[in-house]
């Protein structure tokens, strides 16, 4: 009994732990405990590394594609743990990378397609929601993207002219139509994209792992990766012995041997409000599934929540030098008094809200900033991320390329720009580290300023060097 005890206190404090990460698993309803860890050799015809986003939906679309694949998902917490079960939920199209970054790969064929599949992706998250029957708020209403300042809207007027599908440009709004959607005072011009789609991302990760589950998916939870080689995954407790090794393991990347300046980890934090009454929507005007953000160099993202509240996230929480990927570095509060004040500025009706929960994750920054999805058809071994902080519909596309690579299948997914694209690595530390904090100062100054003067801040040119080319 004694034992049985310790057992349940161990399995509690998990279970916290997995909680505080963000409001998305907090509010999950069924246990968190994890799935059995790996306890010896196994052996499959495909393994795959982490049970986010990437690694859940590659295996639901390989089962899908050919049902009796042996198919292994190891993953070192619990599905959903990462930024899968901490993002804004926007499943939003737009290409995560420039023309300019995938180069040749990227004439104007290829980024229309390109354009058009993110489109494309963010239906089919919505079809194998309803058609898997997973209970995570999918509601495709749209997002509205808005400038409060004449620098902001000079960029939506860029943006909107270099869109890669003419065909579905974002239509741009005077102030007053922006009200059909939400009211934000202040507002000089905004944008309306259809192609979006509010989530609640950990509800989602778990009604996947669920899903792949059911078509005889074999995941191993609390089973950490130590080695990934042709042929193996090395984890403790075991080896995972396999004809196919897929990595998707985003930022935790950097945390694997050789990989560590593979991506900038780049933290991403949020907070949410207590939820709203009735009257207090009636205000704001929200409709309901709508996102809503906004240009500032460090944006903010929100969303309407099921439960009535208000899910903001932004920008501007480095991490620190000796720990780079940190539960530490999860929380700011600065960042949440920047967003706390955006929610009193955007939302004024929601100025009194208490805010419940304040939470963040880390996201895979390439050095071009600009995704890929490889595979190597010699060592069988193929990978996918640096998604900058698009993943919950570019994960959608990598998991279905993957799935196609790995099958050896000779598709339009396998011939768009980010695939084979490689980045080169960021500058060791502790120059890494030095943009990383460069950017999140610098563009909030530029923020500042362009605020309080109603022109374009030159502050931007000085970390041009590390930002997305162009």
């Amino acid at each position: 009994m004694k034992s049985t005890k310790a057992h349940d206190g161990t399995l509690g404090a998990l279970e916290a732990r997995y909680r505080e990460r963000s409001l998305w698993l907090d509010g999950i309803a069924g246990p968190l405990t994890p799935r059995r860890s790996l306890g010896g050799d196994v052996g499959c015809d495909v393994a795959i590394v982490g049970a986010g986003f990437t690694g859940l939906w590659t295996a639901y679309y390989l089962k899908r594609l050919e049902p009796g694949l042996n198919v292994v998902l190891v993953e070192r917490e619990v599905s959903g743990f990462g930024p899968s079960g901490r993002n804004g939920g926007w499943v939003m199209s737009g290409i995560s990378g420039t023309a300019a970054a995938y180069g040749k790969r990227a004439g104007s064929d290829a980024m229309v397609r390109a354009a058009r599949e993110t489109q494309t992706a963010v239906d089919e998250v919505g079809a194998v929601i309803e058609s898997e029957g997973i209970d995570c708020g999918y509601r495709k209403a749209g997002a509205v993207t808005v400038a409060t300042s004449e620098p902001q809207r000079a960029r939506l007027l860029a943006y909107a002219s270099e869109h890669h599908d003419p065909d579905s440009r974002d239509l741009i709004q005077r102030p007053g139509g922006l009200e059909q959607y939400v009211r934000i005072p202040g507002v000089l011009a905004s944008s309306y994209n259809p192609h979006a789609a509010r989530v609640n991302p950990a509800r989602l990760a778990r009604g996947l792992a669920q899903t792949c589950e059911r078509l005889g998916v074999t995941i191993y939870e609390r089973t950490a990766a130590r080695e990934i080689a042709p042929g193996r995954v090395t984890c403790d407790g075991g080896t995972v012995r396999a004809d196919t090794v897929l990595r998707a393991t985003e930022s935790y990347t950097t945390q694997l041997p050789g990989q560590r300046l593979s991506y900038l980890p780049l933290y991403s934090l949020m907070i949410a409000t207590e939820p709203l009454a009735d009257s207090v929507w009636e205000q704001l005007g929200w409709r309901d599934g709508l996102l809503v953000g906004d240009l500032h160099h460090l944006f903010f993202y929100a969303q309407r929540t099921t439960d009535g509240r208000i899910a903001i996230g932004g920008r501007g929480a480095p991490y620190r030098l000796r720990e780079p990927i940190s539960e530490r570095n999860e929380r700011s509060a600065e960042v949440a008094r920047r967003l706390v004040k955006t929610v009193q500025r955007h939302f004024p009706a929601a100025a009194d809200a208490a805010i419940t929960h304040h939470w963040g994750g880390p996201l895979a920054v390439p050095r071009d900033w600009s995704m890929s999805v490889s595979f190597d058809a010699r060592s069988r071994v193929g990978w996918a991320g640096g998604y900058s902080g698009h993943g919950v519909g570019a994960s959608n596309t990598s998991g279905r390329t993957l799935a196609d690579l790995a099958l050896g299948r000779d598709t339009d997914l396998v011939t768009l720009p980010w695939v084979e694209h490689r980045s080169r690595r960021w500058e060791p530390e502790p120059l890494r580290f030095g943009a990383s904090r460069a950017i999140v100062k610098i563009l909030g100054r530029a923020d500042e300023h362009e605020d309080a003067t109603g022109r374009r801040s030159q502050l931007t040119r000085l970390v041009a060097p590390f930002m997305p080319p162009r």
